[in-house]
């Protein structure tokens, strides 16, 4: 029996056995929307009870050749080669036929399933929906089904009634969802696209976990879609390396991994290998950019009774930190710890029960409240990155605009010739060039995008960036970019970090002391090597012990 969040090893399938089992068959697959060839001529095979790895930087076609499997390509897209599943052809169907392969025969699992998801049924009634696409059953026999793989995915009792809407659960059980909507059927292959880019380590290790049992119970063909090489290192069979629509390199793992010949995979093995931080302790007798004392936050819990008020939940309890010029400070935890909450605090965008937090020695958020004018005048020393900055960019500015956008806090207001000067002197800083601040947020890479929300950030010469998740949707070639030019900057310009992440790995790289919060409270805190070599809590082993290793 595996524990819970235990990777199970890939076993070590012989070609003898794949050939034997063979169950997807690519062959010279191409792919391409108007003059661009997004997939050029691969060929790929995937056999029963095997796990492959799809491993790529982003724009490498690893997506886009898990829809051309599933023939859910864009509409002027045109496809040539062929798909077999178990020695038929998919690419000569129709789209009636292949209405009926999707679901019951080829299931995919897409990264973000809030997306996915319809937000207004009931998760019991999307899982029993795929069942009634396909199958002649009565409604009673296609909730039985979803309550059995809702079940099996491990949404059992209270967290998986099958009344809830995909709102009330959190990231970690959506996805267990989307995965009961892909196996309800018992489909020959999975597909899965980055299933846990966006989830905690312990949350991850639980979905690979739950795949791997599903392809070894089921005798599934999985298709596991990724940029992580320590994610497929621990739960692959076999590994294909993708660069600009071809298939550059692929083998079993291990050995593979070992031996990376490709320029490209060499490239993605450096960058998933982030180094512990290294360098002179920050000097602690400093007064602290950021001071937070004792912070509680509740949230109103869904009233029950007529005759009782609902219980608070109590997102923070009594949560300290502080932070030191030029330092940066990790943040981690797994979904639902409280670090959102308090981030939320720290930024004065929500008001605490209970606590004060201090920003270069004055109040900036407590339970009383501010003036305004009081919160504007410090709001320009603590800026904010977010996970994904093109939901934060309004899409109809340009470059300039949104850069430009904190100069509202300023007393006094810059000049037009001021205002560029100053945005294109941001954008060289990031990496970027001045002429970028003509375009818009649409026309740049996720990275790129990051770049700019941090030349937002810096363009009012905060004392201090708070950075939510601010990488974990970026493929490890970018993350690394971006960790390079965020260590730069605070080097060079004294810049406090406080770095909020699922990611260890990320934060070990980056952060000079970390605290590690569950259910609300700090459970942990120090020097971020002395906490990883030596932890005390159980919670900080167990969050340690459930990171990916490449090793």
């Amino acid at each position: 029996m595996t524990q819970p969040g235990e990777v199970i090893r890939p076993s070590a399938m012989t070609p003898a056995v794949r050939a034997a089992t063979g169950l997807l068959e690519i062959e010279a697959l191409s792919v391409s929307i108007g003059v661009a060839q997004i997939i050029k001529n691969l060929s790929l095979e995937v056999g029963a009870g095997e796990i492959l790895g799809l491993v790529g930087a982003s724009g490498s076609g690893k997506s886009m050749t898990a829809l051309a499997i599933m023939r859910l390509l864009p509409l002027h897209a045109k496809l040539s080669g062929a798909v077999r599943l178990r020695g038929e052809t998919l690419t000569d169907k129709t789209e009636t036929d292949l209405c009926s392969i999707r679901g019951r025969d080829i299931g995919i699992v897409f990264q973000e399933p809030m997306t996915a998801l319809n937000p207004l049924m009931s998760i019991g009634d999307q899982v029993a929906e795929t069942v009634r696409l396909h199958l002649c059953v009565s409604v009673a026999e296609a909730r039985r089904m979803a309550r059995e793989t809702l079940d099996l995915v491990g949404l059992r009792g209270a967290q998986g009634a099958m009344d809830r809407l995909p709102y009330e659960l959190s990231g970690g059980q959506r996805q267990r969802v989307a995965i009961a909507m892909a196996v309800v059927l018992a489909p020959a292959l999975l597909i899965a696209d980055e299933p846990t880019t966006a989830l905690d380590v312990r949350t991850q290790a639980q979905v690979l976990r739950l795949l791997q049992e599903l392809v070894r119970t089921r005798n599934m063909g999985l298709i596991l879609v990724t940029h992580d090489l320590a994610v497929v290192a621990q739960v692959t069979d076999r590994i294909a390396v993708m660069q600009q629509g071809e298939i550059v390199e692929q083998g079993a793992t291990q050995p593979l991994l070992r031996h990376l010949q490709h320029s490209s995979g060499r490239a993605l093995l450096a960058a998933a290998e982030l180094k512990p931080k290294r360098g002179l302790p920050h000097r602690q007798d400093t007064a602290p950019v950021l001071q937070v004392r004792d912070i509680v936050h509740e949230y109103p819990s869904r009233r029950r009774s007529l005759w009782r008020a609902a219980e608070p939940l109590r997102a923070v309890d009594g949560v300290s930190l502080y932070i030191h010029p030029g330092e940066t400070v990790g943040l981690v935890g797994e979904s639902g710890s409280g670090k959102s909450s308090l981030l939320r605090v720290i930024l004065a965008l929500e008001r605490p029960q209970a606590g004060e937090v201090h920003l270069l020695g004055d109040a900036f958020s407590s339970t009383r409240g501010l003036s305004g004018a009081s919160v504007r005048r410090l709001r320009r020393h603590i800026q904010a990155v977010f996970q994904d900055p093109y939901g934060s960019f309004d899409p109809q500015w340009s470059v300039e605009r949104l850069i430009a956008e904190p100069f509202y806090l300023l007393e006094a207001q810059p000049t037009a010739a001021e205002r560029r000067c100053k945005v294109a002197a941001a954008l060289e800083q990031v990496g970027l060039s001045p002429a970028d601040a003509r375009r818009f947020p649409h026309e740049f890479s996720g990275g790129q995008r990051q770049r700019i929300a941090i030349a937002r950030a810096l363009i009012v010469e905060p004392s201090l960036i708070a950075f939510d998740e601010a990488v974990s949707a970026l493929d490890v070639l970018v993350r690394a970019q971006i960790l390079a030019l965020l260590a730069e900057l605070a080097e060079r310009l004294r810049l406090a970090y406080l770095f909020v992440s699922h990611d260890l790995n990320v934060v070990r790289s980056i952060a000079d002391r970390i605290y590690v919060m569950q259910q609300g409270r700090v459970v942990e805190h120090g020097p971020t090597e002395a906490v990883f070599a030596s932890p005390r809590h159980a919670y900080t082993e167990a969050l340690i012990a459930a990171t990916p290793k490449l090793g």
